[in-house]
């Protein structure tokens, strides 16, 4: 079973946390939207208080759509996202927000938009070496709010992912390529990329261009949702510019 919890008033929009971390990750945006949304937030499975759940893709989707409100706006962040693509071709929502996170996370001779297999396997090996100490890591690069910094550190060490998790989570962003299925949604899409992260290579934003997709870049890493420049409310109204790649 699925950790979640709502707060707030107003659209139901759904939070879907990457990978290793959990939806703590996102209590300043929902400190900071919540008198304008209903958020809801969810723990992926094995991450935070949530159980394991055996399976690949798909079954972690259907867990999370059991949980999802009727017609949600679903913002997903990196592994969060390749989720949400993969939930929004099985369910009706009002609107898909990416953060940080693309269709296909891996780079093959077909697709220039993602990053070498091998560097992304030795990038989560040193993570999981010590993963309380290399999420840690990973967030003080994204931001320097000390504040904020304390309360996430506290949550990682708090609520650990199952090993059987991660080794899920890292099978998923390894093998899924949902270029496809993206490129046929119906739903309205927004993205927000980080101009400096080195996991979603920034060139992707021209190819979101290609597909209509209303585009954002931000001068930040691969946690733009941690930047002061991070406006939910204004981004949903901000088109592709190409001047920000």
């Amino acid at each position: 079973m699925l950790y979640s919890n709502t707060q707030g008033f107003g659209v139901d929009l759904v939070l879907l946390h990457g990978w290793g971390f959990n939806s703590e990750l996102f209590n300043s945006l929902i400190d900071d939207y919540k008198n304008q949304y209903r958020i809801t937030i969810i723990d992926l499975p094995g991450h935070g208080k949530s159980a394991n759940v055996n399976g690949g893709v798909n079954e972690w989707c259907n867990e999370i759509i059991k949980i999802l409100p009727k017609n949600p706006i679903l913002l997903g962040w990196s592994l969060g996202g390749l989720l949400a693509i993969k939930i929004a071709s099985k369910i009706t929502l009002s609107k898909l927000i990416l953060v940080a996170s693309t269709p296909n996370f891996i780079q093959t001779d077909f697709w220039e938009f993602g990053i070498d297999a091998d560097n992304f396997k030795q990038f989560s090996s040193t993570l999981q070496l010590n993963l309380s100490k290399g999420l840690k890591h990973f967030i003080s690069l994204q931001t320097k709010d000390k504040s904020e910094l304390k309360a996430l550190n506290k949550s990682i060490e708090q609520y650990p992912a199952t090993t059987q998790a991660l080794n899920q989570g890292l099978e998923i962003l390894l093998n899924t390529n949902l270029n496809n299925q993206f490129k046929k949604l119906s739903v309205p899409i927004e993205v927000v990329l980080g101009k400096y992260d080195t996991l979603v290579p920034i060139k992707i934003s021209h190819w979101y261009h290609q597909n209509n997709i209303k585009t954002y870049v931000l001068n930040t890493g691969h946690l733009p949702f941690l930047h002061q420049d991070f406006a939910l409310s204004s981004i949903l109204e901000v088109k592709y510019n190409s001047n920000n790649t």
